[in-house]
């Protein structure tokens, strides 16, 4: 674990410096729109707390994608399984606006878990019943899923003359309660902190999480040794739906207080590489999280204060991305050797 944060904090270097060099050649001072970067991650409790409200998302869907992918399952469904659980939240706490605030909270947030498990729980049946390979199926749902969201906007649950494709505000009863007096920080990270040490205990002290670390080193011994292949790719699609859509429901409780089209855009993509810069643990899957939450919060803040190119900033992510990855890829294939 020492040695993976090592290589990815080299990464992480390597992708700054070139980075340095694209904003010198944009015409600003690197030194300046990184003082901005830092300022617009950690200056202020407020800076902070949205920060940390993109944590929870990201942390919570990764934790999903480490989970299928130690048992050779690739779900990269993840956008599509977070839209079904944002409209499961919704819809629940919009069709029950009056239930006690403690209750209206739970009930969404259970619902957007059970949206985003039916709908990774769809794509493992077509994987299972149809034998199309999981990653066409989970990347052609993300499309369907963002659509259903989008068709439900236009109809019944959307906002009368709002003008965007969004839902009623949510009932006061149906946010996520704050951290923090004075912030926007909410109970999400708490949620999200907690699953990681759930999930690693699964993964490493369960006889689900053996079974899938087996079917994960080898189909052929796990299947010798009597593990129900279509079983274990089931339950873990299942679990890591429930991931997602909670993720969901809490971008739509905690956040946005309401539905809105297109808010999970990114965020299953994004996953994916902090499940991969994470070494597919759950607890590697936090501190790449966390440095994804606040790159992107102080990436954005770099933006407005110092007047870098809104490409840009997507390029520095994913600057950091692949060099992370390969750092972390190089110093495996060493090992290795």
């Amino acid at each position: 674990m020492t040695a993976t944060i090592t290589r990815g904090l080299t990464g992480v270097g390597a992708a700054l410096a070139i980075a340095a060099l694209l904003v010198l050649s944009s015409g600003k001072n690197p030194l300046v729109a990184y003082e901005a970067l830092a300022q617009g991650a950690f200056g202020s409790p407020d800076r902070i707390a949205v920060a940390l409200n993109k944590v929870a998302p990201y942390l919570l869907t990764a934790l999903g994608v480490a989970l299928c992918f130690r048992a050779r399952v690739i779900n990269i469904g993840g956008e599509g399984q977070i839209a079904l659980g944002g409209l499961g939240a919704a819809w629940v706490a919009l069709t029950i606006p009056a239930a006690p605030p403690v209750v209206l909270v739970v009930l969404s947030a259970l619902a957007g878990a059970v949206a985003g498990a039916m709908w990774a729980g769809l794509a493992a049946l077509i994987r299972l019943t149809r034998g199309v390979h999981e990653v066409l199926v989970t990347l052609l749902l993300n499309f369907v899923g963002v659509l259903l969201v989008a068709e439900a906007l236009h109809g019944d649950l959307g906002e009368p003359g709002a003008g965007f494709p969004q839902s009623p505000l949510l009932e006061r009863g149906a946010w996520l309660p704050k951290l923090v007096k004075g912030t926007d920080l909410h109970v999400g990270i708490v949620i999200a902190i907690v699953a990681v040490f759930v999930v690693h205990r699964v993964l490493w002290h369960t006889p689900f999480g053996f079974r899938l670390r087996v079917r994960g080193a080898s189909e052929k011994a796990a299947a010798y040794a009597g593990i129900d292949m279509h079983r274990s790719f089931m339950g873990v699609m299942l679990i890591s739906g429930a991931l997602a859509g909670l993720a969901g429901a809490i971008d739509v409780l905690g956040v946005h207080y309401r539905l809105i089209e297109g808010f999970s855009s990114g965020f299953g993509f994004t996953a994916v590489s902090i499940a991969l810069i994470g070494g597919l643990s759950p607890l590697g899957v936090l501190p790449a999280a966390l440095f994804f939450g606040f790159l992107e919060t102080g990436a954005l803040a770099m933006q407005r204060a110092v007047g870098v190119p809104s490409p840009l900033v997507s390029v520095i992510q994913g600057l950091t991305m692949v060099f992370v990855l390969a750092a972390i890829a190089l110093g495996g294939a060493r090992r290795r050797v």
